[in-house]
């Protein structure tokens, strides 16, 4: 089963060295991770997602929770939340293929980045099934280059 985890630490250097090496020695793999500052500077918050048992899922947050520099860990997975990725892509396109681009762009609630001669850079924000549809119908086009984040979440309602 895969579990999205939101985990509050010390925003410190290293932190995210000890929370990866934590997941490498215990033999756990990250799908994907995203770090980013919260409002009080002091802390960040990571969003982890991984696949695994409630067994598997019980050690890691204990692993997790015995880090000095952890603060709070929630499985937003049973939980009401919101989750979205971000991807950019750069498209090959010609004079003839640029409208219908643009077309798929303003469907999906794409934003174009920046625009050449023989390509678009578009950037994408939504679900992964939004994300992965979208480049499915632009990958007949030519996809040069392309990058995603992790998935981040929060929890709806009021914050715990």
């Amino acid at each position: 089963m895969r579990h999205i985890l939101s985990v509050l630490v010390d925003n410190k250097p290293g932190v995210l060295t000890r929370v990866a090496g934590m997941f490498s020695r215990r033999g756990y793999n990250i799908d994907s991770i995203a770090v980013g500052t919260e409002r009080d500077p002091a802390f960040s918050r990571m969003t982890i997602v991984v696949h695994g048992d409630d067994f598997i899922l019980e050690q890691i947050n204990k692993q997790l929770n015995k880090l000095i520099d952890v603060i709070k860990v929630n499985d937003l997975t049973a939980t009401t939340h919101v989750e979205r990725e971000m991807q950019l892509m750069r498209i090959k396109c010609t004079v003839s293929t640029r409208s219908e681009i643009m077309q798929i762009c303003d469907i999906f609630r794409g934003r174009i980045i920046d625009v050449s001669a023989d390509s678009m850079m578009i950037e994408v924000t939504g679900t992964a099934d939004k994300n992965q549809a979208f480049l499915d119908l632009l990958s007949k086009f030519g996809v040069q280059e392309l990058a995603r984040t992790g998935k981040i979440a929060l929890s709806r309602g009021s914050a715990k």
